[in-house]
């Protein structure tokens, strides 16, 4: 940044302000903004741009205006937190800024060029995606006066579809997250916002039928190719949520713009398919394939087909044609990229040949007196014009005329339990689809099959199998009469589905005489390998690929890990169960790429999904573990770090662990750094707390203090910063609290950033995905002067693990936080 976050740090007493203390933060998916309304010693808007982990900052006094004559004086002022743009509420008087401060407009930016040279030149030309600000705009800088210190910046809005010959911002009284006006906001009025009344529901599904009912009673609608979707709208907020609960809110951000100024502050639910649609009308879900990976086309729609809730009343157990009458008055007048599902009713028979003879999917009837169950239970029904669904990708091909790419994909579903072989599709796989799927598969290899039953390689062809993590979207002919795929073709990859949630469809007609057929049966088309049966089996986990190598210095295998994990668990679980995690896994050895993940994947034994609230009434899906076989679950699948929470899940908002990392300037002499230690645990003696030690497996240590899950997270993360700032004034040639590199020169970073809500810390008894599998590991003080932080590795910790355990009293000594 220009500006460090210090000066935004030192003009404010958080102690007497509700603004958020100045803290750089790690760039999440997408370019934020927000214009704050702010009524202070003079009226002002506050146009703030996210870049680079804060908030470029413009105060704009007449605030910005649609009309391109209009030139806008902007004054740079110092960067504000990114969680400032979540800040409402009154500045005391008396203090920097003081008076009312309303969120007046939010949404994402893209910048035209680079951001720094375009700061730098004077320059900076930009798109707004807001629920008030659209379109192209532009920051241009004015030469001031030798001496000057304000930098002094002129906003304008370019010429598009979105300038007007007015100012067009005066319509605009009230705030965009909360619906209160400056005055309510200053008497501290409750938000104006309707909630809805629940924050996640199962999804109503189709039953796949080969005959059409009979009667009136059925109301039939065409059947969509694209992503299933709830909108939950509330005031500004609009999350889009899939079918395996992942948020595309950001990836159909011109969709959710769309809802949240139609809604216009109306509380609802709403179920549809998000889908691209071409000249004709038809949905493509190749061309959606596309826009996920390059978001450029206009014609992006989220065709909406039901009503679950509205103002606040769930309609659920309200009749599908009720339902559907209200949704088609609300979108009368709703904007283009937002489509109502007609129906019929009645005719099944003739409204599915006219879809096939159209080109569509096929068609989908719906019982018009049925309640959303949120459930298969056969009050939805569909009939496809092709077969197609979704297979789980177990494995691909490459033949001898190729040297590389993919010849074949080999598929499956589950039953039982057990993925299934279903056949392989090796046509409709174009040039880019193949440099895809090479990206995606190069983290997922594996030496063994993922099916229960394999297929033998081909002649002249090499199998390459992969852990069973991506779903295909595959159209074919038939299946056969030993159950594997007829003509079978690939369409696109399927983010939006669960893999453990793929089967294979069976009509109704079909389930009374027809199972999925044990693999074993599989005979004439494919011949199968088994599997085998001797594999390596722990806490009820397989192990796949156990001797595959993770740490080649130390020769560690996968199957060591897991070992290593599954003893130490009676003493790290105390720890990390029940804790929302942020793991590492390297599923090709540390020597190979590493990702960090902190969201839920495919359910697995003892691996439990949390929904948390992000703030602004967004909810994103993170998982814990219960028991020994979660643990073991997460190495399986690859894991070597685990990384925790500061609170349990049962008491989510109340922390009950701090945790301070010593973390010093390259080439520190180790005896500094231990005496960091002791000051800090002096520190916390003197107020009365105690503190235990452990290794980070890194440079440094970490000391960690019990406390009773009574404060929350601000008064938590307020009183470790606090520490940090003593040590910092106490010793200033020794320590800082601030997290910049260039603040630590010759001085140990306390780093007690940790502490904040959703912030983690490496778990005891983690390994450290680096050399020498070294392990973050409890310790005695007495060992502070005999250990180095990096001084126990795998084998060090089982050693130990049969010894005296130095925190065996962590838990009995929770205390208060004072």
């Amino acid at each position: 940044m220009t500006t460090e976050l210090n000066e935004y740090n030192q003009k404010r007493n958080f102690a007497r302000t509700l603004e958020p203390e100045g803290i750089t933060e790690v760039a999440q998916e997408g370019l934020r903004y927000v214009v704050q309304h702010h009524l202070a010693r003079r009226d002002h808007y506050d146009f703030r741009l996210e870049w680079e982990g804060a908030l470029l900052s413009w105060a704009v006094p007449k605030g910005p205006s649609y009309d391109t004559r209009d030139k806008r004086l902007a004054v740079r002022v110092e960067e504000h937190p990114l969680e400032y743009r979540n800040f409402e509420g009154t500045i005391p008087q008396g203090e920097y800024g003081g008076g009312v401060v309303m969120l007046w407009d939010e949404g994402c930016w893209e910048p035209y060029g680079d951001v720094t040279e375009g700061l730098s030149a004077g320059m900076l030309k930009f798109v707004l995606k807001g629920r008030r600000l659209k379109g192209k705009w532009a920051l241009v800088s004015l030469k001031g006066k030798a001496g000057e210190k304000q930098e002094n910046w002129l906003l304008l809005k370019e010429k598009d579809e979105y300038a007007k010959t007015a100012e067009g911002i005066s319509e605009f009284t009230t705030s965009i997250r909360t619906g209160r006006t400056m005055t309510e906001i200053e008497e501290g009025e409750e938000e104006r916002i309707t909630r809805n009344p629940f924050s996640s529901t199962g999804v109503q599904l189709a039953q796949l039928v080969h005959t059409d009912p009979k009667g009136e009673d059925w109301l039939y609608e065409l059947k969509y190719d694209g992503y299933r979707i709830l909108a939950y709208i509330e005031g500004n907020s609009v999350r889009l949520i899939t079918r395996n609960g992942h948020d595309y809110s950001k990836r159909f951000l011109d969709v959710a713009s769309s809802l949240a100024e139609w809604a216009v502050g109306r509380a609802m639910i709403l179920d549809g398919e998000m889908a691209i649609t071409d000249a004709a009308g038809k949905t493509d879900f190749q061309a959606l394939q596309n826009y996920l990976k390059n978001p450029q086309a206009n014609n992006l729609t989220y065709i909406v087909f039901d009503l679950l809730a509205l103002d606040g009343a769930d309609l659920r157990g309200h009749r599908l044609i009720d339902r559907k009458e209200t949704l088609a008055a609300l979108l009368k007048d709703a904007p283009e990229n937002l489509h109502y599902s007609r129906h019929v009713r009645g005719n099944g028979k003739e409204s599915f040949r006219a879809a096939c003879e159209a080109g569509m999917e096929g068609i989908v009837g719906k019982k018009a007196d049925s309640v959303y169950s949120g459930a298969r239970n056969g009050d939805w029904i569909k009939l496809k014009c092709d077969k197609r669904q979704e297979f789980v990708i177990g494995g691909y091909t490459l033949s001898d005329r190729k040297t590389r790419g993919v010849s074949s994909l080999l598929l499956g579903v589950y039953a039982g339990g057990e993925l299934v072989y279903a056949g392989r599709a090796g046509t409709g796989l174009r040039e880019a689809d193949m440099k895809e799927l090479e990206g995606k598969f190069a983290g997922l290899q594996r030496r063994e099959p993922p099916f229960q039953l394999g297929p033998k390689p081909r002649s002249k062809e090499k199998i390459t199998w992969l852990e069973p993590e991506l779903v295909a979207e595959i159209k074919f002919a038939e299946w056969t009469a030993d159950h594997l795929l007829r003509q079978a073709s690939f369409k696109g990859l399927r983010r939006d589905k669960n893999p453990r949630d793929i089967k294979k469809e069976k009509a109704d007609e079909d389930r009374a005489d027809e199972k999925i057929q044990s693999p074993s049966a599989v005979k004439e088309t494919e011949s199968v390998v088994e599997v085998n049966t001797n594999g390596i089996i722990i806490e009820g986990i397989k192990i796949s690929n156990p001797d595959k190598v993770i740490f080649a210095d130390s020769e560690i295998t996968k199957v060591d890990v897991i070992r290593y994990y599954a003893q130490v668990a009676e003493r790290m679980l105390p720890y990390v169960s029940h804790r929302v995690l942020s793991i590492v896994r390297c599923p090709k050895g540390i020597a190979q790429t590493c990702f960090y993940k902190k969201h839920p994947g495919p359910g697995s034994k003892g691996i439990v999904t949390i929904s948390i609230s992000t703030g602004g009434g967004e909810q994103e899906d993170y998982f814990y573990i219960e028991n020994p076989a979660g643990l073991i679950a997460e190495a399986q699948m690859g894991t070597l770090e685990f990384h925790i929470w500061g609170s349990r899940v049962d008491e989510l908002e109340k922390p009950d662990m701090m945790v301070f990392d010593l973390d010093p300037d390259e080439g520190m002499d180790l005896s500094r750094v231990r005496q960091g230690v002791l000051d800090v645990k002096n520190i916390l003696a003197d107020l009365s707390l105690n503190s235990y030690l452990k290794t980070s497996g890194g440079k440094g240590y970490h000391v960690v203090v019990p406390l009773k899950p009574a404060v929350a997270w601000d008064g938590f993360h307020d009183f470790a910063r606090r520490v940090a700032e003593v040590m910092e004034q106490k010793w200033p040639d020794r320590y800082t609290s601030n997290v910049r590199k260039a603040k630590r020169t010759n001085k140990i970073f306390i780093d007690w950033i940790r502490n904040g809500r959703g912030a983690t810390s490496i778990a005891p008894y983690s390994l450290r995905a680096r050399n020498g599998a070294g392990v973050s590991m409890p310790i005695a003080w007495a060992e502070l002067d005999t250990v180095a932080p990096d001084g126990v590795n795998m084998a060090e910790a089982l050693r130990r693990i049969g010894g005296n355990d130095p925190w065996n009293d962590f838990f009995r000594n929770n205390q208060q936080l004072k």
